[in-house]
Order: structure tokens, then sequence, then C-alpha cells
């Protein structure tokens, strides 16, 4: 068994091409405003293949990306030296245990990459991480996959994703009493003399509720801001299938509440 993002690293944006990270990137920028300030630093969490990092770089912030896949990070790095950027720090770390070296204004943890976390506890272990590579005022933005994703949209069902000179088969196992997905995958991919090579991965996500992630912000010592449906800071709706959340890091001498 290997492990997914290394396997599908490739193929990882044609695969998410849907998303859109530069609506995503201003949003986030419009809620640092909101709740503290416009940041000039800024670390892109468990970074993939660069995509958020290089939407905030264009946007002017002086960028650093970690992520625990290599293969993942060896694209990131390719397409930021593509556009300029290579002076942007990459960091081959696991979320769970990232160091840096110095605060940074802002941290972003995108496309659900929380919902990796086993536990509580890792949640307020990196939620903690985060407030301590903080500056004073500094915002933490993230996302996590709903309920309603997880009951629904995976549940127990299977999918097959093709691209061109690719193969997956995906097969969701979700378990509502503790919350635990499990995503079997096998990747076919085509090789030079038209044979297939196949790579099987199993991956596993945790369901977190909107009221164990204010427990674990408040634990770690950051300040909820706010959690929203959609990336025009609309209320959550029972069928949303991804919330967006900001907490920052109290001001100097500021009470968390």
């Amino acid at each position: 068994m290997g492990d997914i993002y290394d396997i599908l690293a490739s193929r990882y944006d044609d695969i998410n091409s849907s998303v859109d990270h530069g609506a995503m990137a201003d949003f986030f920028l419009r809620g640092a405003e909101r709740f503290s300030r416009r940041p000039k630093t800024a670390l892109d969490l468990c970074c993939g293949t660069g995509s958020m990092l290089l939407e905030l770089a264009r946007r002017g912030l002086d960028m650093q990306g970690a992520d625990i896949s290599p293969n993942m990070l060896n694209t990131a790095r390719e397409r930021v030296t593509a556009e300029g950027f290579s002076d942007v720090l990459l960091l081959c770390q696991d979320m769970r245990e990232f160091e840096l070296y110095g605060t940074v204004d802002a941290i972003t943890c995108c496309l659900d990459s929380l919902n990796h976390l086993s536990s509580t506890k890792e949640l307020v272990r990196v939620f903690s991480l985060a407030r301590n590579y903080l500056e004073y005022g500094g915002i933490l933005y993230f996302d996590l996959n709903s309920k309603y994703k997880y009951e629904n949209v995976y549940g127990d069902n299977a999918y097959i994703l093709e691209e061109d000179g690719m193969y997956c088969g995906w097969q969701n196992f979700y378990d509502p009493k503790r919350g635990i997905a499990e995503f079997r995958l096998s990747v076919f991919e085509e090789c030079e003399d038209g044979s297939y090579e196949r790579s099987d991965a199993i991956q596993r996500e945790k369901y977190f509720s909107t009221r164990t992630v204010k427990r674990a912000l408040k634990e770690a010592g950051l300040q909820f801001c706010g959690v929203f449906g959609n990336t025009d800071f609309s209320d959550p709706a029972d069928t949303d299938e991804r919330l967006y959340y900001f907490a920052k890091r109290p001001e100097e001498g500021e009470e968390l509440l």
C-alpha cells in the first residue's frame, strides 16, 4: 500500500480542477481583513502541489509551504519556480510536527487537510503549533468536510475517476458512530509500452463538528472568528459539503473569549 498523495501527485491538479483556488485566496484575504488585517507573510500548511500558495504569492504575500508528501512538494517546486517564485520556502513536514524559522501573519490549510487527523487531540496539537507560529493578531484559515458530505457524498459509495492514461477505482466506507471515513483506492497508470501499473492505497479521514473545532481552538489558545458555508461568507447550510473557518491568535494582552 502506498500513500495516495504520492501516487496521485502528477494528477492531483487535474482531479481537483473544479476547485477555484483564486476565489478561495480572495475569500481568505477578505476574511483576514474582516477579522484582523491583511497579511504580508503566510504559511500554506499541507500545501500539496502549491495551488493556494501560488494564488497568494501572486497577490503579493511572502509565502512558505509545508507538506508531508515529497512528490507533491516536487510538483509545487516546479510550479513556483516556473512562475518566478523560486524563493518560496517549501518544507517536507508532518502538520502535526511542523516547525518554522519564525512567525507569520497567517496560516492557511485547505481542501479538508485537517480531516486527515485521527483525533481531537491531534487537532489541538496542530492548532497549538499554529498559535506558536502566528504573530499576535495573526489569522488561521482552514476548511473541513461537513457531516453531510461524509454521510451522503462519501457514505459507502463507490466512484470511478478517469483521466488520460489513468484509471482510479474508489470505494468509500463511513462509520457514523466514530465519524471515520475510509477510502480504498486502486490506481492504474499507463506506462510507455502501453501496459498499466497498479498502485493501491487506503486513506482515512475524520469528521470534526463545529462544536469540537471551537473547543479545540480555545484549548490551543486561538480565538474562533467565524464559520461559513461558502466563499461568499454565507452561513452554513445543512447540505454544504465543506465549511470554511477563521480563527486568530489574540492581540497581545487581548483576552481569549
